[in-house]
């Protein structure tokens, strides 16, 4: 493993992304966006996803000079066109689009069509957060899971970000409707560890917690079984409403990587403006001490809330322990 410190990381993606065509600020933001996404342990949309961001801006698949283009406004509701742009640049600016609009409505919601990933959700519900605003956030995605009750890939994993804001720990909830991402399955089987609970079938048609035999089926398990399987396929058709876009099925269509046309929601609360943010706050406090009481299980382990693991590695400065290979990778696209 190698071990880097947050600004040498930082500073080498920035670089990375400069040698592929982005533009300085937009390389910047970037750089940032999965630099932090490591630091907070999320690896696999950190920079496990640089070298494919780089092959899709080589291959014409990201659009870097793509902008947002308004395509209907109705009061706090706004409907915008990524055009295949960068995927974080886009989701950025919907949100901060979206907390302009909850500042004059209380709530803002922006629809985005035919953008490319986002990479880590997450970072915007943080984000919205660390601004004041409350959020609901999702996207949806190409099929890369099975729908409950089939074996071929049929509806996306379709993330889904809800965040409220604490200025000393918000409470911010990111995850897939699988169970485990695709992403997760690398790291792991890099690791050369299983999964902690089943996470897909294998070729038996058996449940496994083996992440190369999930990834040789591509049958991801849905969170909740059946549960998660219907609120990605809700998640899928609302997306493509409210944005006017594509819904899962279109996009597999689509052929320019993962991720691309997809459509994603930003809907932004304004706290000031529902109860004060001192309400705001009482809330969050009063669920962390509720929780932080509640009785461990057998684990022996800390009871967990949305968001906890994120705020105390955000406040560690210790090194980052980054998988060999995929920094050599990465330091190899920088010198390129």
């Amino acid at each position: 493993m190698a071990t880097v410190d947050f600004a040498t990381l930082q500073a080498t993606l920035h670089r990375v992304l400069l040698e592929a065509g982005l533009g300085p600020d937009d390389a910047a933001l970037c750089a940032r966006i999965h630099a932090e996404s490591t630091r907070d342990g999320v690896h696999s949309h950190g920079i496990g996803r640089i070298p494919r961001f780089v092959d899709y801006v080589r291959r014409g698949w990201v659009d870097v000079d793509a902008s947002l283009e308004p395509v209907q406004r109705l009061g706090a509701i706004e409907v915008l066109d990524g055009h295949f742009g960068i995927g974080i640049r886009n989701a950025i600016r919907a949100t901060e689009r979206g907390m302009a609009l909850a500042r004059e409505h209380g709530m803002g919601l922006v629809a985005l069509r035919d953008t490319t990933h986002w990479m880590r959700g997450g970072s915007y519900g943080w984000h919205a957060a660390e601004q004041g605003f409350a959020a609901i956030m999702w996207t949806n995605t190409e099929s890369c899971m099975p729908a409950w009750g089939a074996t071929t890939q049929s509806i996306g994993n379709n993330p889904l970000v809800m965040a409220v804001p604490h200025r000393d720990g918000p409470l911010v909830l990111d995850m897939a409707m699988s169970q485990f991402s695709y992403g997760k399955l690398q790291t792991t089987r890099r690791k050369g560890e299983q999964l902690p609970i089943d996470g897909g079938f294998g070729a038996d048609g058996e449940l496994t917690r083996d992440p190369a035999a999930i990834e040789a089926t591509r049958r991801l398990l849905p969170t909740g079984y059946w549960k998660g399987s219907g609120l990605s396929i809700m998640l899928d058709a609302l997306a493509a409403l409210l944005a006017q876009g594509r819904p899962s099925h279109d996009i597999d269509r689509v052929e320019r990587g993962s991720g691309g046309g997809s459509c994603q929601i930003f809907m932004l609360f304004d706290p000031e403006q529902l109860g004060g943010r001192a309400a705001c706050d009482a809330i969050v406090e009063g669920i962390q001490h509720h929780l932080a009481t509640a009785t461990s299980d057998e684990s022996g382990r800390a009871v967990r809330w949305p968001g906890a693991s994120t705020w105390r590695q955000r406040r560690s400065q210790a090194p980052l322990t980054l998988d060999d290979g995929l920094w050599e990778e990465v330091l190899a696209l920088a010198r390129s």
